[in-house]
């Protein structure tokens, strides 16, 4: 039982915090707007995902394994919609002052996991090495410790972002780091919509 509690946990945490679309959002967001900002956006990339994970578990599963080309279909949406936030982020005005100016919230992180490749593709596959038929026990384990995981994993890029506002003092600067952040995010997506197909 421990050997698979460890395993669940290292799957989680590489999954977590491995570079990816909503980990270069988080901290894009962050280094714009902070940490407080951002932290709504995190808890939705959080719970959307976990809510993906369930749902997946629960029966969502064989309609996606019945139907491949809604996969396929899903993949080319996320994919679109993630280049989209990553246009966004790399055409953003290099504005020092944005504490009005709206960021991504909750909303924005509950739905980009839904159409995010990555998140589809470490559902399935953390659901075949976990998940048994007969009792959705493991499947409910692994769904509470992925959540504090990823919870913790996705804070701390926000951390990391923020902790980037120090060297973000000037319209340029800014500007160069919306332009690298979206162009990785824009990169992100492409690569994980050809992995997926």
């Amino acid at each position: 039982m421990v050997s698979l509690l460890t395993a669940m946990c290292v799957f989680s945490l590489t999954m977590s915090i491995s570079p990816g679309p909503v980990n270069m959002t988080i901290v894009a967001s962050s280094a714009a707007y902070g940490f407080r900002r951002t932290f709504p956006f995190v808890s939705g990339a959080t719970i959307g995902f976990i809510l993906l994970l369930l749902s997946l578990g629960l029966g969502l599963m064989q309609i996606v394994t019945a139907y491949p080309a809604l996969l396929k279909f899903l993949s080319l949406a996320g994919a679109a919609f993630i280049i989209y936030i990553g246009y966004r982020i790399a055409s953003a005005a290099p504005d020092l002052t944005l504490d009005e100016t709206p960021c991504h919230g909750f909303r924005h992180g509950f739905l980009m996991q839904w159409l995010n490749p990555k998140a589809w593709l470490a559902c399935i596959a953390g659901i075949s090495m976990f998940a048994e038929a007969n009792t959705y026990t493991p499947l409910v384990i692994f769904s509470a410790l992925y959540f504090i995981i990823c919870y913790a994993s996705l804070a701390v890029w926000a951390m990391m972002g923020a902790q980037l506002r120090t060297f973000l003092t000037t319209p340029s600067k800014v500007k160069i780091f919306n332009v690298i952040m979206g162009s990785i995010l824009c990169a992100c997506a492409a690569y994980l919509l050809l992995t997926s197909l």
